[in-house]
């Protein structure tokens, strides 16, 4: 892993955003975190940067996270997403399955997210 390596934090929660920025950062200081509350600032943030991992809440105002991650896993095709949900439908479930997206259950908290990072070797 480099120090370049980037995350990009997509929730509509200002504190949500916060507390995974600070959970990724206690496990790797060098990590980049680049944050968007919704999916069209996520498509916009994403232009600029190759995120290594993204973190995609389901549910934002605008484009929710799943349409978001379409439109990502296109873009970024080697790139890691896991959407973050309190409340997974077998039809999301199902949808997410087929583009290739994880699923982290919410609250986010910092086990769970070191254990994505360790996973991913980040």
């Amino acid at each position: 892993m480099n120090d370049s390596t980037t995350v990009l934090v997509v929730d509509d929660s200002r504190v949500s955003r916060l507390m995974a920025r600070q959970f990724i950062l206690s496990k790797n200081a060098g990590m980049r975190i680049e944050e968007a509350a919704n999916g069209e600032e996520a498509l916009e943030r994403a232009k600029s940067v190759t995120p290594a991992l993204i973190l995609m809440d389901v549910n934002m105002p605008g484009m929710g996270g799943l349409a978001a991650a379409e439109l990502l896993r296109r873009q970024f095709p080697h790139a890691h997403i896991s959407l973050l949900t309190a409340n997974v439908q077998d039809a999301t479930r199902k949808r997410a399955q087929d583009m290739g997206v994880a699923f982290m259950e919410k609250p986010i908290t910092e086990a769970r997210i070191h254990q994505l990072m360790s996973v991913l070797d980040l």
